[in-house]
């Protein structure tokens, strides 16, 4: 015979399922009328109206009225994910820390983006994030809740451990990375790579909703990343370490890579060489991204140009293995994108082994991987919302 306890925690572990199913969904789709969401969970209308009683209750959804719009009868209340449920993110990179605010529903909050000067170690860049955090103190005072830390990293993150085998740009190598931010900020925290986190912010929030096979690559100042969805699944691996697209055979024999191999995308196509052929020193991909927006003379041409044919050549071996419906590039390629997309997309087309896929820019710009770190510094929570 099952025991009393065995029944309620059966009955707690339903509950907190149908809570994560109504969170999740407002968060990521929201707002949702509760009619609406009576018809996406397939629960009854009592059920809903207990959950997101339950979810308003522990402040982690709000509900307003609908305006009435000539509407006859009684409007049904109009449910969203409370933004100001929040988490700290966290993109350290070779030229820059950025740190973000983000609040359910994907909405950042704050944003402040600090120039290194030189390759931060792992200890300058918890410092700098705990500085950073500091001066957001007033933003954060007006917020319900702080919940924890989403860190972006480029490099092979282990996310089970919050160890980061390595970031060859950066320089940090086999190291615990989650504790001193835990340490640093009184949060937890947690850690994966960041063109995984932002492929993941692209199908949640961006260019990339609903789309079931999609490949990301993410370009930044430490080089590019990937990510993979097939079948509504982000393909991590077995350690998560999956994605790194970067590495792919772009030019045999060309630059040399910091993987020891030559030629690579990561090698080939570099935010730094559009920059130097623009007489840049630094900016980032906003400076880059104003020069591309102008008259980018003929050796920024040229170099973009370059860059783009063998980004073409990675994105056809892209297609002829993963066989995606879209490709989203977001960072600096997202810059190249928009400078001669129609180009890069037809090449793609003509080569692959089956055409037919769409190239796009990523929509969340410079958010992204402050969105993704978000989304999963958010996943105990819309896991367990009891």
């Amino acid at each position: 015979m099952q025991s009393l306890s065995g029944v309620v925690n059966g009955t707690e572990g339903l509950r907190t399922q149908n809570l994560s199913h109504i969170l999740t969904m407002v968060h990521r789709s929201g707002p949702l009328s509760r009619a609406e969401l009576t018809r996406r969970s397939g629960f009854n209308r009592s059920t809903v109206g207990a959950l997101v009683s339950a979810l308003v209750e522990k402040g982690l959804a709000r509900e307003t009225e609908p305006a009435m719009g000539g509407r006859v009868g009684r409007p049904s209340p109009i449910v969203q994910a409370n933004p100001d449920v929040a988490v700290i993110a966290v993109n350290p990179d070779i030229d820059a820390l950025t740190v973000g605010v983000v609040g359910l529903g994907g909405r950042v909050h704050e944003r402040a983006r600090r120039e290194t000067g030189r390759l931060p170690t792992l200890d300058n860049a918890v410092q700098l994030t705990r500085a950073i955090v500091a001066d957001m103190t007033p933003a954060l005072d007006r917020l319900d809740r702080i919940v924890g830390v989403g860190i972006a990293l480029p490099g092979l993150v282990n996310a089970g451990s919050g160890r980061v085998l390595i970031a060859p740009h950066l320089g940090w190598r086999n190291a615990d990375l989650t504790g001193p931010f835990e340490t640093a900020l009184g949060l937890p925290s947690v850690a994966a790579n960041d063109a995984s986190l932002g492929s993941l912010a692209e199908s949640i929030f961006g260019a990339a909703l609903g789309v079931g096979h999609a490949v990301y690559l993410n370009g930044s100042a430490s080089g590019i990343g990937g990510g993979v969805v097939a079948g509504g699944t982000q393909l991590v691996g077995s350690r998560g370490y999956g994605g790194e697209l970067g590495h792919t055979l772009v030019s045999p024999g060309g630059s040399p890579c910091h993987c020891g191999r030559s030629g690579c995308l990561d090698a080939e196509v570099r935010l730094e060489r559009l920059l130097d052929a623009a007489g840049l020193q630094g900016g980032g991909i906003e400076a880059l991204e104003g020069v591309l927006s102008d008259d980018p003379g003929p050796a920024v041409r040229r170099e973009a140009e370059r860059q783009l044919e063998l980004l073409a050549v990675a994105l056809v071996n892209f297609v002829n293995i993963f066989d995606p419906e879209l490709i989203v590039l977001g960072g600096f390629l997202g810059s190249l994108f928009g400078f001669h997309g129609d180009q890069l997309g037809d090449a793609v087309n003509a080569r692959a082994l089956a055409g037919g896929v769409t190239v796009r820019r990523a929509t969340l710009g410079p958010e992204l991987l402050l969105v993704g770190a978000a989304e999963l510094a958010f996943r105990p929570l819309l896991a367990s919302p009891s």
